[in-house]
């Protein structure tokens, strides 16, 4: 049986795993940071408007430019994100992923190199070394905090092309102050001009505000999004950017012709329309997280301030660690995540009926490691 490892593929991309979560069948799945409400039903109703009104063209190319999103998504920033952009500040792409693969295709690839700050977003690295950008782990501090000394040292050190800052970042919660990231983009122009790309996919569920005001005159300063979290929409794969419009006209030398669907558009839009009740949602999740970190507290565990839709708990020392306690909670019908970062695992703050179930199994499960102490 052909392996892998067997064929031709690039030097870089052997021995790596694929980015993925386990998908099992268990009541409660806490373990991918969706959002566990459903679209609701005049949503999805106006979906199947707009998509019917896309269906009677699909014989034709989709808007190549996406200008009515990008409008829309404009207008969406500038009312939550204490920030005027238009539409050519603004580009979308299938999902984050795509978007930070386009960044990086534009402003690595080979004999460039990206640094990011670890533990962190993973696709950030996979990402790079995909389009044969070289990837530099920079350091953070033990409560996952980014140390700005040592940040700035690391760039300064290794001069990478491309700065990843993840606020909130994943999978630890912990946001990212706008003194930090204008210190870290001042270290990244210093050397050589060089882009940093603030990952905020998760900013909406957090206690702060959006970095997107530091855009104003820092043309090498991007804002990247998603509607995968906030709206509600994983399925949807839809993300997006927010930069001066010289990135936005970069990225599109190498996008792929027509590359988002006029389905994909639609849906979109629909989505957009009915914002005030998708972020009704967010803001009862972000009740929900915080109960989550306040009785993982009460309860003893370490935990992670989070700024995010999911909590980083701990800690687990052991032989087996944080997966032994993984299994241990999935075995009583709770899928969380072992994240990799070790002793530590993550949890996404689902509805209350789904963090119920969560809090009674390591409540129960606290109550056994301390009985068996």
């Amino acid at each position: 049986m052909t392996r892998i490892d067997d064929l031709p593929i690039r030097e870089e991309l052997r021995g790596k795993s694929p980015y993925g979560a386990p998908q099992l069948d268990v009541p409660v799945r806490l373990n991918t940071n969706e959002n566990p409400y459903p679209l609701p039903e005049p949503l999805v109703e106006r979906i199947a408007e707009r998509v019917r009104e896309a269906a009677r063209e699909l014989n034709r190319y989709p808007d190549r430019d996406a200008v009515e999103l990008r409008t829309e998504l404009a207008r969406y920033l500038t009312r939550t994100g204490g920030h005027e952009v238009t539409a050519a500040n603004v580009w979308a792409a299938n999902g984050s992923n795509e978007v930070i693969q386009q960044l990086l295709q534009t402003f690595g690839g080979p004999g460039r190199t990206a640094i990011g700050f670890e533990p962190s977003y993973s696709m950030h690295s996979l990402i790079s070394r995909g389009t044969g950008t070289g990837w530099i782990s920079g350091p953070r501090n033990d409560d996952f905090t980014v140390n700005t000394e040592q940040a700035e040292k690391a760039i300064a050190e290794n001069q990478p092309d491309v700065v990843f800052i993840t606020s909130p970042n994943n999978p630890t919660g912990t946001a990212v102050p706008a003194e930090t990231v204008l210190a870290l983009y001042e270290a990244a122009q210093a050397a050589k001009p060089s882009l940093v790309v603030v990952d905020e996919a998760y900013v909406e569920f957090s206690h702060g505000t959006s970095l997107l005001p530091l855009l104003e005159g820092r043309p090498n300063l991007v804002v990247s999004r998603t509607m995968s979290k906030a709206f509600g929409a994983a399925g949807l794969r839809l993300g997006y950017l927010a930069a001066d419009p010289a990135v936005v006209d970069a990225v599109q030398l190498v996008r792929l012709p027509y590359h988002l669907s006029a389905v994909t558009q639609a849906t979109a839009l629909a989505a957009l329309e009915h914002t005030d009740t998708l972020l009704a949602y967010v803001d009862q999740l972000k009740q929900e997280r915080d109960r989550i970190v306040r009785e993982l507290w009460e309860m003893g565990y370490e935990v992670t301030a989070s700024d995010a839709n999911f909590v980083q708990f701990g800690r687990f020392e052991g032989e087996g660690g944080a997966h032994d306690v993984w299994q241990q909670i999935l075995d009583r019908g709770v899928l969380v995540r072992d994240n990799g970062v070790p002793g530590w695992l993550r949890v996404t703050a689902g509805t209350p009926e789904e963090n119920d179930a969560f809090l009674d199994a390591v409540r129960e499960l606290k109550k056994e490691q301390e009985q068996s102490a």
